[in-house]
């Protein structure tokens, strides 16, 4: 409309003094149930798939108050066809939070972010929460407390601590696992995560030499 101009980061319709007499009120019907309700609570479900090839894919928000992808709180992105590799959704650099479901076909993760941020890499078939502060794209929850059913942690090897989860090698601050014995036929070892039995005589469908452990009652 002559004499509009737009909000920076929801492209919310500003009547200028004196404009759209006796349409005025069309035009704010449309930006609050349009364009405050789509940031507040709008869904993305696509459509049109977000991805539509494998690769990197881009939402605009244009001015005008009208439905647009890029607006809603939440984005259901699926892809066209499979993703062959972690690809990037570049969303507008403005000020705007997004919930991010990865339910692109292929199982690879994608990296939201702006056209000049680095992003947050969401996994596929999970959701998260992030931010868009005007520069790049943020994770808004970093880390959820062990009590809640998080890690507490930001890296994985803390996550292992606060989980009291030994590490994939077997190295831990508590101990060492798995254990090498020799020359015996039966023992039992503990380290700081229970007690084990150890046998060099296979059960029945095993090879005699190899290492054979159980959970000690």
């Amino acid at each position: 409309m002559p004499g509009s101009t737009y909000s920076t980061n929801l492209k919310i319709e500003l009547i200028a003094l004196g404009e759209q007499s006796g349409t005025w009120g069309n035009t704010n019907n449309t930006n609050l149930g349009t364009t405050l309700e789509q940031a507040i609570v709008g869904y993305g479900d696509p459509v049109t798939p977000i991805f539509q090839t494998d690769g990197d894919a881009t939402l605009t928000l244009d001015p005008d108050n009208a439905s647009q992808t890029a607006r809603n709180f939440a984005l259901h992105v699926e892809s066209s066809g499979n993703l062959t590799a972690t690809r990037n959704l570049i969303v507008p650099t403005i000020q705007k939070p997004y919930l991010i479901f990865n339910n692109t076909s292929g199982s690879q993760s994608i990296t939201v972010k702006t056209s000049a941020g680095t992003g947050v890499t969401v996994a596929n078939g999970t959701y998260m929460l992030v931010y868009v502060d005007g520069t790049n794209v943020v994770p808004q929850i970093s880390r959820l407390p062990v009590v809640y059913g998080g890690t507490g942690a930001n890296s994985a090897a803390d996550a292992r601590t606060n989980l009291n989860v030994p590490a994939r090698d077997g190295t831990d601050a508590t101990g060492t696992w798995p254990i090498s014995i020799t020359g015996v036929s039966t023992n039992t070892a503990s380290n700081g995560y229970g007690t084990r039995t150890v046998s060099t005589s296979a059960p029945t469908g095993g090879s005699n030499g190899d290492i054979w452990y159980q959970v000690a009652s």
